[in-house]
């Protein structure tokens, strides 16, 4: 294949013409530019769309097994250089197994070090970002050196070194992820090549041809399609949902239950579905359906590493509905990502329950903690003296909303709050109130956590800082955190990006006593007056989150 890769241009500051060095193992997309000094080392992809231009700053380096994805630019300034990893200098270095992905701009002087992740849209200007990384999409990194090993959310601005020092950890998920996108992008490297070679492309072709074709000379594959799509019980959510579930390498679940006992969450398994193909599976949901019509049926995936459950999701009611026709997307995060939101009874739907408080049970089970639930009348809410509802024992985040559910429909006129145990330490992790006594639940974006004993919180039943100095609750929900061993960190985000959840991390505050950690969060709430301000505990051995909880709002 030709590759569009020319000699830079004589110019006022170079006139050395020195033209692209790219291994034998590379392949570049003829749709690609690549100009002047550039050094490619082995099997790196360089997709469509792209411009590595190295005409003004020079020379550019990228590193073996990287992937250069569609649309990115690559350029750097006549002034100003940084050391790569062999000590030389370049305008560019970018390091082995990163990923530049998508729309990416990296303009020089600029380095990038080794397995490295830089989402869409996301810039780096006269700046190095560490080995091990992870920029998500439309973040701008600029005039900074970010450390090895930090996470960089989606839109954060990071221009001055206070910021890029207190960015949090890479956690062992993103590692997986990035990893995974080098992977990817090293077969498609394989595979592009072989398309460019008649020798390597032919006997797949032939071997396609005789494996997919059948007597009548249509193709199975072109069977099993038509016999998923065209499924009279299930959407076409459904089906690319299950195709998703198998392509990841996860069984696949049913359960039924009837309305009665759907609000106590008693579901039943169907048969255990043994399936090798999608067309086996969807038989499989069809019979499960078949069988208990008139009842609730949800699809599940389990992870037979992890032994838990993803995309936990609906797929009949008692009125014969199934889901819509709408495309199933592949989450970003597999665990109960698929919880259905709307107005049918498993959730938030019926307004007892609102997103929020669907978020924090999302993220106690996702952490392994036990859910339960108290209610309190008026009278004894001042003293304490909360009364436990019923157990919950399901791990399912729709039980758990049934159950919640019935709790506060039983205690009208009364206070109903949700609990968080660790079943591990044998402590709670998590108090907050999501009832009040007359009726109304706390409004979405309202309700707080209150991380303390049940002596504590019942005297403050919302953690609000109205100004620069802490309430007394959240004072305790510090100091309970330091005392678990837990580390402290505030995530900010204005307005604009509070709808989409672009929240930007100070990172972890190094704090030697309470007084310092408290004089720590005041002194975040100041600088970021008139914007969201939310309180993370960290647990630093399991490497996740147990509280968040927003301390100052606009």
């Amino acid at each position: 294949m030709a590759v569009r890769s020319t000699a830079a241009p004589p110019t006022p500051w170079s006139r050395n013409l020195a033209e692209p060095k790219i291994h034998e193992s590379t392949f570049v997309h003829s749709f690609s530019n690549i100009i002047g000094d550039v050094r490619i080392g082995a099997n790196v992809i360089v997709a469509p769309g792209t411009s590595i231009r190295a005409d003004e700053g020079t020379p550019f380096y990228i590193g073996e097994n990287t992937n250069i994805q569609d649309g990115v630019v690559i350029h750097g300034l006549e002034q100003g250089r940084v050391i790569g990893d062999d000590g030389d200098n370049y305008s560019v270095w970018i390091g082995e197994n990163a990923s530049i992905t998508h729309m990416a701009l990296i303009h020089g002087p600029a380095y990038v070090g080794d397995n490295s992740f830089i989402g869409f849209r996301s810039t780096v200007f006269n700046a190095r970002v560490g080995a091990g990384c992870i920029v998500m999409m439309h973040a701008l990194i600029q005039d900074v050196e970010i450390p090895p090993g930090k996470y960089v959310p989606s839109g954060a601005i990071i221009t001055s070194q206070q910021q890029a020092d207190r960015l949090p950890d890479v956690q062992e998920q993103d590692e997986q992820f990035a990893h995974h996108v080098v992977g990817i992008n090293q077969a498609l490297r394989a595979g592009y090549r072989c398309a460019a070679d008649s020798k390597c492309i032919a006997p797949i072709r032939d071997e396609n041809a005789k494996s997919y074709t059948s007597s009548n000379g249509v193709t199975v594959l072109e069977l099993e399609r038509s016999s998923e799509v065209s499924s009279n019980s299930l959407g076409a959510e459904t089906v690319e949902q299950v195709r998703y579930l198998l392509e990841q390498g996860y069984k696949i679940g049913t359960e039924h239950v009837d309305n009665r006992r759907f609000r106590t969450g008693s579901w039943t398994s169907c048969k255990p579905l043994e399936a090798r193909s999608v067309g086996e599976a969807i038989a499989a949901l069809e019979s499960c359906l078949r069988d208990h019509d008139g009842e609730y049926v949800r699809l599940f995936g389990i992870d037979p590493n992890g032994r838990r459950r993803v995309l936990e999701t609906i797929i009949q009611r008692p009125d014969g509905a199934v889901n819509g026709t709408a495309s199933f997307k592949a989450p970003a995060n597999h665990v109960n990502s698929s919880y259905n939101h709307s107005s049918n009874g498993n959730g938030s739907g019926n307004g007892k329950i609102n997103s929020e408080t669907v978020e924090q049970i999302r993220q106690l089970l996702a952490g392994g903690y036990k859910i339960g639930t108290e209610h309190v009348d008026e009278r004894r809410f001042r003293t304490g003296s909360w009364q436990s509802c019923a157990p919950i024992n399901s791990n399912s985040t729709n039980d758990v909303i049934a159950a919640l559910e019935d709790c506060i429909s039983n205690h009208q006129g009364e206070y109903v709050r949700l609990i968080g145990i660790d079943p591990k330490a044998k402590r709670r992790v998590l108090e907050s109130i999501i009832q009040r006594p007359n009726g109304q639940v706390a409004p979405s974006g309202s309700q707080k956590s209150s991380y303390s004993s049940p002596a504590n919180s019942s005297s403050a039943p919302s953690a609000k800082a109205t100004s620069t100095r802490l309430s007394s609750e959240v004072v305790d929900q510090v100091r309970q955190l330091l005392a678990g061993g837990h580390k402290i960190s505030i995530e900010h985000v204005d307005q604009r990006r509070f709808r989409t959840g672009s929240w930007t991390s100070t990172g972890q505050i190094q704090a030697n006593s309470e007084r310092e950690a408290i004089a720590a969060v005041e002194a975040y709430l100041g600088e970021y007056e008139g914007e969201y301000v939310r309180l993370i505990g960290i647990d630093p051995k399991a490497k996740r989150r147990v509280l968040e909880t927003i301390i100052q709002r606009p």
